[in-house]
């Protein structure tokens, strides 16, 4: 914690708004599963239901039966319970309004709970019904305290359609700014399917949305910069891989939304997406921000060593084989050289036979890199990063002696209130000035962390955003004083 003042007192001397762009609500399952049934009918309402009772199934397992099972230790205890005032805070949210200030929040962004995994749900039909119900229940739920709180829609992701036909009644219909990417999306594996029906269901992969997608998303985050809207993502791989163990939750947890960001990410960026979409904001969650600075740099790496040019010096065609059979022959032995002359020295290296003809060398091919410096342009400009309050790894994100070409992350402040790793909500803002205090980051750094990159990355796509709240006026100043920056430079 701060070792001098509370979070009230932080914020009242910071000379900023504080925006939390990643808080979080508890659903009070009786009321939402009532307003799910009356809007969208007794199915709907027993498939979100349902997505909890698979995780309360799973909890009441023995380590032993879930191993037999093959099922992962999911998260018991989920939420503050000691603390009984933050646990009635994040279900009830006329309490959490009242008590904004004592946090030293301004504006806060919510993001679902149990809501999270509805995105998930197999069935096309459910899955999109009951994102919209949700979304209903929101709406109506916060637009009475719409000047500090605003909830995030849940988008389903199963194709493009069902995507933007949700985006367009969010945002037009139900007036909801925040629009949450539904992630991972699982897809059968069509050879499994064909040969074995019964197994298809088990036999997944994961599309995320850019490279090798099942589909063309390209009309989605169109329909995003039409709508004024940036997507974000808030997705975890808590169960996939080696997070799988039956009986450690911690195994599980720790990583799990680093991977499963990293990989939709990454999977957007060398499909080119923010080549063609130059002005699309994108938001990653409650993963941090050092798994970004290691994927930055692994990109730029990356391309140095596997850029079409840089192919060939691996390139099989250009190994000089008269010289290599000559050093052979005087460095390798008579066994080697007698093998060499056969024909058999390929089956001892790392030699790989070619790719067929049709197939793009170039992994970077989509992005249109010509230099190193375009990936820092490419990433760092679209690419938004929330990290928790206690995290010390966000000062990572400011370090520009490591980042390569001197680049800043660019940072959002996900209080992740509502959930166990936070155990006092008044904390929160205490924990992220540690940062400064520990001079591990700048009063200008934390600025960006808590005003200016939120500010950025919801009023660049709508500079309405921030209309009507108790931060409209900063929040236009910021964006007018960088439009007007922009403009002179021009």
């Amino acid at each position: 914690m701060s070792n001098h003042h509370t979070s009230k007192a932080i914020h009242d001397r910071l000379g900023h708004p504080v925006v939390d762009a990643d808080g979080h609500y508890l659903e009070f399952g009786p009321s939402l599963l009532e307003y799910i049934r009356k809007v969208a009918g007794q199915r709907v309402a027993d498939a979100f239901k349902a997505t909890g009772d698979r995780v309360a199934d799973s909890i009441r397992m023995t380590p032993a039966e879930r191993r037999d099972a093959g099922v992962p230790q999911e998260a018991f205890w989920p939420a503050p319970t000691r603390n009984t005032l933050d646990r009635a805070t994040a279900t009830l949210p006329r309490l959490l309004y009242e008590r904004l200030d004592e946090f030293g929040l301004d504006f806060t962004v919510l993001y679902p709970s149990a809501g999270l995994l509805i995105p998930r749900i197999m069935d096309d039909e459910m899955r999109r019904a009951t994102c919209r119900a949700l979304n209903m229940y929101n709406a109506e739920t916060y637009r009475p305290l719409a000047d500090r709180i605003t909830p995030a829609a849940v988008i389903p992701m199963g194709t493009p359609g069902e995507a933007i036909e949700e985006l367009e009644y969010a945002a037009r219909t139900l007036g909801l700014k925040v629009m949450m990417m539904g992630h991972p999306m699982p897809r059968p594996i069509a050879a499994v399917a064909r040969k074995t029906p019964a197994a298809a269901r088990w036999a997944r992969w994961i599309d995320t949305f850019g490279i090798d997608s099942a589909y063309d998303y390209d009309p989605v985050w169109a329909k995003c910069r039409e709508l004024g809207v940036s997507p974000s993502f808030h997705s975890g791989s808590r169960g996939f891989g080696f997070r799988f163990s039956p009986g450690n939750f911690t195994y599980n947890h720790i990583g799990h939304f680093a991977a499963a960001l990293e990989a939709v990410c990454k999977s957007l960026f060398l499909a080119g997406v923010t080549r063609r979409f130059p002005r699309l904001n994108i938001a990653f969650l409650e993963g941090g921000v050092a798994w970004a600075c290691m994927l930055y740099s692994d990109l730029i790496g990356h391309w140095k060593k596997r850029n079409r040019a840089a192919l060939e010096e691996v390139n099989p065609a250009n190994l000089d084989r008269a010289m290599f059979r000559e050093l052979v022959e005087r460095w390798g032995g008579r066994e080697i050289a007698e093998r060499w002359a056969g024909g058999e020295l390929r089956l001892q290296t790392f030699d790989t036979p070619n790719p067929p003809a049709e197939q793009e060398l170039d992994d970077y091919a989509a992005c249109g890199i010509e230099r190193a410096e375009d990936i820092r342009d490419l990433f760092v400009r679209n690419f938004y990063f929330g990290c928790e309050a206690d995290d010390p790894l966000n000062a990572w994100a400011y370090n520009t002696r490591i980042n390569p070409f001197g680049a800043q992350l660019k940072t959002l402040l996900g209080s992740d209130i509502g959930h166990f790793d936070v155990v006092n909500m008044a904390e929160v803002l205490e924990e992220a000035y540690e940062l400064v205090e520990r001079r591990l980051i700048t009063e200008d750094d934390l600025r960006d962390f808590l005003f200016t990159n939120p500010v950025r990355f919801f009023g660049e796509a709508n500079p309405n955003f921030f209309k009507g709240t108790v931060i409209e006026t900063a929040a236009s100043r910021l964006l007018g004083a960088e439009s007007t920056s922009a403009t002179a430079g021009r």
